[in-house]
């Protein structure tokens, strides 16, 4: 199976670590990961400048448009509830 992160990028979901929202969190610790990425030349960015999520695979993280809900339902990915609450 395969993810379609945006302007015609597709990736394969075997190679998918994590989807992560960038805009409606923001993280200190997300900020910092993504800043130490672009230092390595290991960022794909596919938003066009609108990033609101991104995906990590095993190589490369992808900045993508899509928000990172919508990825997770294209993924397969659905989050199950906590019994407890």
């Amino acid at each position: 199976m395969f993810l379609h992160l945006g302007a015609d990028k597709v990736i394969p979901l075997r190679d998918v670590i994590a989807i992560t929202d960038l805009k409606s969190s923001p993280s200190k610790i997300n900020d910092e990961f993504i800043h130490t990425m672009q230092e390595e030349s290991m960022i794909v960015d596919v938003s066009e400048g609108n990033a609101k999520s991104f995906v990590i695979t095993d190589k490369i993280v992808y900045l993508s448009a899509i928000s990172s809900p919508t990825l997770k339902k294209r993924s397969g990915y659905i989050a199950e509830l906590d019994d407890e609450e």
